[in-house]
C-alpha cells in the first residue's frame, strides 16, 4: 500500500455550519487524482462512481472469475453509523477508500481492513425535508474530494485529512432544492445538478472551479421566455419558473469533444395539462449536451414529451462505439424509465440524432415511434391528467429507475436492472404552487395507492442482458419481487448485483446469466458495487443499506400482493469481499 497515517487530528470544527472531522488520522503519500488518470483509469483503482466517464460500470480485473467466484468471502465489514438508502459505490485511490452515506457523511477507510482514516460530516438542518435522503458518492480530483450535500452545498474536502477547504451554497433548500448526486469533475470543473422537481423548482446543472469554488456557469433545464425551447412552454403563464426538470443523477463526459451529457427529470407538476399546457416542455425528460467549459445546451433528445407519468429520465446514457444498422459510430445508449432502449448518435458540435428505440419491458402507453425524430404517439386512455384517471405500464418507477446499467466490452452486452409487470394508476388534482411545499399535483395517497400488477404476473424484478447491435435480449434472470440494484461487470466474466429484498449480493456468469455465488448481507443493496486491487489482491466492495424508493416499493407490495410480509431492515454497512 502507498499510504501511511500521520497522526490523530481528533474532532475539529471546520469552516461552515456543522462541518466536522471525527477521529481523523491523516494520510501521507496520497496519490493525486489527475485528469489523465480520470481519462484513463487504472484497473486497480475505482476513481469515479461508474468507473469511467463513459458510464460503463465495468472493470477489466479478472483475478475473481467464473472458475473461482464460488470461493468469494467477506474479508471485512463496517457500519457507517447511519440508516436510510445507501446508494454510493466505494471509490478507491491507491490505498484509500471513500464511502459516502446519507446524512451528509463521507468516510475515508483502509480498503483492505475497513479501518477509518477520517470521517467528515455536515449537520443536516432540522427543517430540511427531502423525498430522497441519500448520497451517490463524492467526486475525486487532485488532492480533494467533492461532496454535494442534501441541504444544497458543494464542499471541497481535503482527501488527506477530511478538513473542509471551501464550501459554496448552490441554492436555498428552503425553496425545495436539495442534492443527492455525486459531483462530476472534469479538467478542474466541478459539476452538480439539483433535486427538487417534486417541489416545483426550476432545474439546472451548475459548474464550479475546483480550486476556488467560484461558480463558472449555470444552465437551466427549463428555458425562460425567448430562450431556445421556450416555445414548448405556455407563453401566457410563468409555468417555466416552477417547471421541474431536475438533474439529480450524475452526467457522463466525452473527452474527445469536451461535451457533458446529463439526464433531465420530468416536469412539475406531474400532470402535463396542468400549467404546462399539454405541450412538449423542453428540456424535461431529455438527455442534454452541455459545453463543459462554458455551459449552455448545445444538443438534446427528448425521450417522451409532456410527461404525466413521473418517468423521470435522469439516468444518463453510456457512450460506446456501436455497430448498428450496417454502420459503426459513436453512440449514446440509454435504458429509459419509460420502458424503452434508445440508440442515439451525438455529433462533435452537440446536436443529438435519434437512431432507434424499442421496448425492454411491457408498455401500454406508446402506440408508435417516429422513425426519424423518435417522437412518441400516445394511447390517450393511458395518459393521466387533472381530474382524469388513467392506468399505465410500466409504473411511475419505470422499467428501470436510477440504478445504473453496465456495459462489458468483453461480452459486448448491456446489463439492465429491470422491473416488469407492475403498473400505476394516477389522477391529477389542481394544486397551487407554494415555495418549499410539495408541488406534485397528485395526492400522495393516490400515488402510493395506485399500483397494480399485470394479470398473470409471475415475477417483477429482472436482470436483462442485451446485444444492442442486434436488438436482441440474450438472457434474463428473474426475481419474484423488485430489483433495485445497479450492476458491475468485470474482466473475470462476471456481473455483480444486489437490488432484491432478500439481502443477497450475487455474482452471475456474464455470458449465460447462470447464478454462480450469493451472500446474505445485513440489508438490501441499492448501491453500485465497485472493484479494485491492493497488493495483488482483487476486492469487491458494496454498501448494503435499504431505503428511499426501494423501501417505499416494498410497502406498496404489502397492499397489492396477498401474503407479502417481507421486511428489509434499513442500515448501512460496507461489505468487502476477496478470495481466500
Amino acid at each position: 500500500m502507498s499510504i501511511r497515517r500521520i497522526g490523530n487530528l481528533g474532532a475539529a470544527l471546520l469552516v461552515g455550519l456543522g462541518a466536522s472531522v471525527a477521529a481523523a488520522a491523516g494520510i501521507d503519500n496520497y496519490s493525486s487524482v489527475t485528469q489523465e488518470r480520470l481519462n484513463n483509469p487504472e484497473p486497480e483503482n475505482w476513481l469515479q462512481i461508474r468507473g469511467n466517464y463513459e458510464g460503463w460500470l465495468n472493470s477489466s480485473l479478472d483475478q475473481i472469475n467464473t472458475s473461482n467466484v464460488q470461493s468469494l468471502r467477506p474479508v471485512w465489514s463496517r457500519s457507517t453509523g447511519v440508516i436510510e438508502g445507501h446508494q454510493a459505490p466505494p471509490l478507491v485511490n491507491n490505498g484509500v477508500m471513500f464511502v459516502a452515506t446519507p446524512m451528509n457523511q463521507l468516510l475515508a477507510l483502509d480498503p483492505t481492513t475497513g479501518e477509518q482514516f477520517w470521517k467528515w460530516s455536515r449537520e443536516v438542518p432540522e427543517d430540511l425535508f427531502q423525498l430522497h435522503p441519500t448520497s451517490r458518492g463524492p467526486g475525486l480530483y487532485g488532492d480533494r474530494a467533492f461532496f454535494a450535500t442534501t441541504d444544497c452545498f458543494l464542499v471541497a474536502i481535503d482527501a488527506t485529512t477530511g478538513e473542509t477547504i471551501w464550501e459554496v451554497a448552490v441554492d436555498d433548500y428552503k425553496s425545495g432544492y436539495y442534492m443527492t448526486l455525486a459531483p462530476l469533475v472534469v479538467q478542474g470543473t466541478v459539476m452538480v445538478g439539483v433535486s427538487g422537481g417534486e417541489y416545483g423548482i426550476r432545474g439546472y446543472v451548475a459548474a464550479y472551479d475546483a480550486e476556488t469554488g467560484n461558480e463558472m456557469w449555470r444552465t437551466y433545464t427549463v428555458p425562460a421566455p425567448g430562450e431556445p425551447g421556450s416555445e414548448t412552454w405556455p407563453s401566457d403563464s410563468d409555468a417555466w419558473k416552477t417547471g421541474g426538470g431536475s438533474a439529480w443523477n450524475t452526467g457522463i463526459y466525452d473527452e474527445d469533444t469536451d461535451i457533458v451529457y446529463w439526464g433531465i427529470g420530468n416536469g412539475a407538476p406531474w400532470m402535463g395539462d396542468r400549467g404546462r399546457g399539454g405541450m412538449d416542455n423542453l428540456y424535461t425528460t431529455s438527455v442534454i449536451a452541455l459545453n463543459r467549459a462554458e455551459g449552455g445546451i448545445i444538443g438534446h433528445h427528448q425521450y417522451h414529451w409532456n410527461d404525466s407519468w413521473d418517468w423521470d429520465e435522469v439516468s444518463p446514457p453510456i457512450i460506446r462505439e456501436l455497430d448498428f444498422g450496417g454502420r459503426t459510430f459513436k453512440a449514446l445508449v440509454n435504458v429509459a424509465r419509460n420502458g424503452h432502449i434508445f440508440v442515439l448518435e451525438p455529433s462533435p458540435d452537440g446536436p443529438i440524432k435519434f437512431v432507434d428505440a424499442w421496448n425492454y419491458v411491457y408498455s401500454n402507453v406508446v402506440t408508435a415511434i417516429d422513425p426519424t425524430t423518435g417522437r412518441f404517439t400516445y394511447d390517450e386512455t393511458h395518459w393521466p391528467g387533472t381530474d382524469k384517471e388513467a392506468q399505465f405500464c410500466p409504473s411511475l418507477w419505470g422499467g428501470k429507475d436510477w440504478p445504473s446499467v453496465s456495459y462489458s466490452p468483453d461480452t459486448d452486452l448491456l446489463y439492465i436492472p429491470a422491473n416488469e409487470n407492475i403498473c400505476s394508476t394516477l389522477e391529477g388534482a389542481a394544486e397551487e404552487y407554494v415555495p418549499g411545499d410539495l408541488y406534485i399535483g397528485v395526492p400522495i395517497p393516490v400515488i402510493l395507492g395506485g399500483f397494480s400488477l399485470r394479470e398473470g404476473w409471475d415475477h417483477i424484478g429482472e436482470i436483462q442482458a442485451w446485444d444492442i447491435t442486434n436488438k436482441t435480449e440474450v438472457w434474463k434472470h428473474k426475481f419474484q419481487y423488485q430489483n433495485w440494484g445497479p450492476i458491475l461487470s468485470t474482466g473475470g466474466g462476471l456481473i455483480f448485483a444486489g437490488g432484491t429484498n432478500d439481502h443477497m449480493f450475487r455474482a452471475f456468469d456474464a455470458k449465460s446469466g447462470s447464478l454462480l455465488w450469493e451472500y446474505p448481507t445485513n440489508s438490501g443493496i441499492t448501491a453500485p458495487p465497485s472493484t479494485f486491487m491492493v497488493d495483488g489482491v482483487q476486492y469487491i466492495s458494496v454498501e448494503s443499506g435499504w431505503g428511499v424508493d426501494a423501501e417505499r416499493k416494498q410497502d406498496v407490495f404489502r397492499g397489492i400482493i396477498p401474503g407479502f410480509t417481507q421486511h428489509v431492515p434499513q442500515g448501512g454497512v460496507v461489505w468487502t469481499f476477496a478470495l481466500p
